[in-house]
């Protein structure tokens, strides 16, 4: 510490009483550590409510686990090592449950039944076709499901009847609509048809006369989302953002089409639903970045007060069919998902699953901070701000952290790459820039047709903010992301090819022309809204050339990193092969780590750790100086 530090400290501390000047060492951790934090996500109540089901990656990958809710015993009831699991649900009348998985990532889905006997059945075996789990019927004799086995292009709604297990087509989706509600008297559909991004309507379908009605006439650019009936079909619950920056909850008449707002903020409704008797309504805002959670009781319309727990948030709920208990997670910057349940009747919760590594202490690591600074056209951009335990004086070095999409967000919530760079030194600043959503459609525009353009130079802007707060070198500040953040890399890199020194591109489109020609074709439905906002690869060819990374490696000069999972069906591998190459050429440091059992993002914990621990190998030797020995254990070039 520089003395000029010491008495600053010092005079500090005599005004405030400090009796030491000393500053907390915190522990650098391996990726080891944090990757054996559990990743744990979803849950289904059993139909006893004894119970609970649940995804976790403890066994290093994805499987299904249930909890007992009184003794806490936990139990894994599948056993892959090659494909992950990710459960659907309980079936509502006994211990069978489905579950769904695909081959090496390549969001093929299928939909799995484990029977009572531990033995699993595919139920969707089509090889080519995708199936996506629906809803249970509210009668509890069967399932809805979505299968593409008719038309690669489209969802076709089918119903599987749990006892027999036969299946029939219930819907034949000839127009490309997407689903948003199935009535529990099984005779509606409610449908959502996609303009663009910025504009949709809303139809409701007749099971029984095959009439369509369409229930959002309306001019300019709106959205219109269905969400759920009520239990008795005389209400269509909906999303919105007629009239308003900000989608909200309205719910509609279906015979007399008058509609009412249900709940309106001064953020986004993610989502809303009810309970299985409408005993309870839940809301989702996306406020600033959080999550907030509302859970009403409808017989006063009272708000269920939930408990308030320390540095975390309430991120996710799920009532039980009786309606007496909630599972819910719980999320904060330092603590990744714990899962708990409440009682409605006693007002009490009990956490079941702890996820943090007890090795690591959570005071090691550092909160998200929601900041803002104005970009070069006085555009006030949000971010999320890590800054790790600093020495006063020091200087550390930064990178941008550039979320996917075009159109995801950055949000608070435990990130244990972010937490692991963080806990290696780096200040990292998660920017929002223009095109993400979350904060009014007006913003979520702002980037259309301005790709690799002004959402760029966002990310070039955030660079004089972090200059300011005095603690970031700034001859030391890099850029990653994944999905479209890895193309906001590659951009940086051949459109502003001075502004950053180092880049790490985990899975970025080189190339729109040929991402845009080869979306999966379960995207049919949006294909037209994406080149609208993109450019159309047809027409638009100039356009996409000048946006497209690929076509400017001769620009890049400063060091990159490629992460790509072989099986990618969204960003193609070819993507990274020739963005790696055609850097090559230039004499530019390139490392390039293929992982052959991923897709489009790593779901092994121990391809994540391989390639986190590439990731900060890379960064240290550019922003750092330093030189680490990693073994890879994969493709490296």
């Amino acid at each position: 510490m520089r003395l000029r530090d010491t008495l600053i400290l010092l005079v500090i501390c005599l005004f405030a009483g400090c009796t030491t000047t000393e500053v907390r060492e915190v522990p650098e951790y391996s990726i080891e550590q944090f990757m054996n934090t559990i990743s744990i996500g979803g849950s289904s109540f059993s139909h006893d409510e004894s119970k609970l089901l649940f995804t976790s990656d403890k066994s290093g990958i994805f499987n299904a686990y249930t909890i007992s809710l009184e003794s806490g015993e936990t139990t894994q009831i599948t056993n892959s090592d090659s494909n992950s699991i990710f459960i659907l649900s309980y079936f509502p009348t006994d211990d069978r449950f489905l579950y769904r998985s695909d081959k090496g990532g390549n969001e093929i889905w299928h939909i799995y039944m484990m029977d009572e006997n531990g033995e699993s059945r595919d139920l969707t075996p089509e090889k080519e076709a995708r199936a996506t789990f629906v809803r249970w019927s509210f009668d509890d004799q069967s399932f809805y499901y979505q299968s593409n086995k008719r038309d690669p292009r489209y969802m076709d709604l089918y119903q599987m009847d749990i006892n027999t297990l036969e299946s029939k087509l219930v819907y034949e989706n000839a127009d490309g609509y997407n689903l948003g509600a199935v009535s529990d008297d099984h005779k509606l559909l409610a449908l959502n048809k996609t303009i663009t991004r910025m504009n949709s309507d809303m139809y409701l379908y007749n099971l029984e006369s095959k009439e369509i009605k369409h229930l959002s006439a309306h001019e300019g650019d709106v959205n219109y989302f269905p969400v759920t009936f009520s239990n008795d079909s005389r209400y269509l619950y909906f999303l919105t953002d007629e009239n308003s920056e900000f989608t909200y909850f309205k719910k509609m008449d279906i015979a007399s089409g008058e509609s009412e707002i249900v709940e309106k903020t001064n953020w986004d409704i993610m989502y809303g639903y009810f309970s299985r008797n409408e005993k309870y309504r839940v809301i989702g805002v996306n406020n600033d970045a959080k999550t907030d959670i509302k859970v009403y009781n409808t017989e006063d319309d009272s708000e269920v007060k939930l408990p308030k727990l320390p540095d975390a948030d309430i991120t996710s709920v799920n009532i039980s069919r009786g309606e007496n208990i909630m599972s819910f997670y719980v999320n904060g910057s330092r603590s990744p998902n714990d899962l708990c349940i409440y009682n409605f009747k006693t007002g009490e919760y009990k956490k079941l699953i702890e996820s943090m590594n007890p090795e690591i202490n959570s005071e090691d690591l550092v909160d998200g901070e929601v900041i803002r600074f104005k970009s070069f056209d006085g555009l006030e951009i949000p971010s999320i701000l890590y800054k790790p335990h600093l020495k006063p004086g020091e200087k550390a070095p930064a990178l941008l952290w550039i979320h996917g999409g075009p159109g995801g967000q950055s949000r608070i919530g435990y990130n244990p790459l972010l937490q692991y760079l963080v806990n290696h030194g780096y200040v990292v600043l998660a920017v929002n820039n223009r095109g993400s959503s979350g904060y009014g459609k007006t913003f979520f525009q702002a980037d259309d047709l301005k790709h690799g353009d002004a959402d760029l130079d966002d990310c070039v802007e955030s660079k004089k903010f972090l200059i300011e707060t005095g603690y970031v070198d700034p001859d030391k500040i890099g850029i990653l992301g994944g999905s479209y953040g890895g193309y906001m890399v590659l951009a940086a890199l051949a459109f502003r090819p001075d502004e950053f020194a180092v880049g790490v591109d985990i899975f970025g489109v080189s190339n729109w022309l040929r991402t845009l020609k080869s979306i999966p074709p379960w995207w049919e439905a949006f294909r037209e809204a994406l080149y609208k906002e993109m450019g159309n690869p047809e027409t638009d060819e100039e356009y996409l050339r000048k946006i497209s990374p690929l076509f400017h490696a001769d620009k890049i000069r400063k060091p990159l990193i490629v992460l790509q999972g072989a099986n990618d069906p969204r960003v193609l591998k070819v993507e990274s092969d020739e963005i790696v190459e055609a850097v090559k050429q230039n004499g530019v440091p390139v490392e390039y780590v293929v992982f052959p059992d991923e897709g489009h993002g790593f779901a092994k914990k121990h391809n994540r750790i391989t390639g986190y621990k590439a990731i900060l190998e890379f960064v240290d030797e550019h922003l750092k100086g330093e030189k680490n020995t990693v073994d890879i254990n994969q493709e490296k070039r």
